[in-house]
């Protein structure tokens, strides 16, 4: 926004002091033309933020206009192949509004981050076994980036063992899903403002893998292909195999209990009714 400028020229200036060996030059601009001229990849994290108190409804409506805004300017002034990542919440239903509105551009090169709430997840499983987080693989987040997120340890090892052998299902149903899906409101609560940090990283991380390659899981909010039976037209969180160069796979064939189910559907829903609540800024 042209209001932010003054706040960006230091912004560059520490940029500049970081005497990054990869960093070749700086653009700052209120001009989304010229921000978005001719890149490769783009990191959306310039929603308004959620503070204390603020209902998801308002957040919606507030930042649907910036991405319905951000993905045209995308699609006319990027590179078809453009690789962009949503960050600013409600992510899923952004990347949604900002793909729809990027004509030029496949859907598939949008995703949302859920990549944070994959390792809060991985945190709090490592703190409740005392293992190192390095030891934990095959870590699932299914659905919305918000408190209807559901992670997933089903088919998760601590040390090539089982996670769900090495906890109890009462500590796992009751303790440590609330505290992943609620974890963002609780630092809200904390420090008076969403993540920065470590939403940062989850960021850095996020490209990292979708243009590098991932070994283990990844947890992507992705146009739904239908899997799981997870409604087409929406953003969700899948475990995900990133391939590199923009390429990813939905892990497939995992046996999905009961419970695990419901609170998928229940996490759909929100986004379906996000969907519907933005309904008339979807283009394609």
């Amino acid at each position: 926004m042209p209001e932010a400028l003054k706040a960006l020229e230091g912004v560059v200036m520490e940029l500049e002091d970081g005497a990054f060996p990869l960093l070749r030059g700086i653009v700052p601009t209120s001009d989304l033309a010229q921000g978005f001229k001719n890149v490769d990849y783009a990191l959306l994290v310039g929603a308004k933020p959620r503070t204390k108190g603020m209902e998801r409804g308002d957040l919606l409506r507030d930042n649907a206009k910036i991405f319905s805004t951000q993905g045209k300017a995308l699609s006319d002034n990027a590179k078809s192949t453009c690789l962009t990542l949503v960050v600013g919440n409600p992510a899923n239903t952004n990347a949604l509004i900002a793909a729809s509105n990027a004509p030029n551009i496949p859907p598939e090169n949008f995703s949302a981050m859920t990549r944070l709430d994959h390792d809060r997840a991985l945190a709090q499983l490592a703190l409740k076994l005392k293992a190192d987080v390095a030891t934990i693989e095959k870590m699932a987040i299914w659905g919305n980036h918000s408190a209807t997120q559901f992670p997933d340890i089903s088919n998760t090892l601590v040390s090539g063992k089982p996670a769900k052998e090495q906890v109890d299902d009462k500590w796992y149903r009751d303790t440590f899903i609330p505290t992943v899906q609620t974890r963002g409101a609780k630092i809200i609560e904390a420090r008076g403002s969403s993540s920065a940090a470590s939403a940062a990283d989850a960021a850095i991380k996020h490209m990292h893998d979708w243009v590098l390659g991932s070994n283990d899981w990844v947890s992507m909010a992705v146009p739904s292909d239908g899997s799981y039976n997870i409604a087409k037209g929406v953003y969700c969180s899948y475990p995900v195999v990133a391939k590199g160069n923009g390429k990813y796979e939905i892990v497939q064939g995992l046996t999905l209990d009961a419970f695990a189910k419901q609170k998928i559907q229940e996490s759909v829903k929100e986004l379906q009714d996000e969907k519907n609540a933005v309904k008339e800024l979807l283009k394609k």
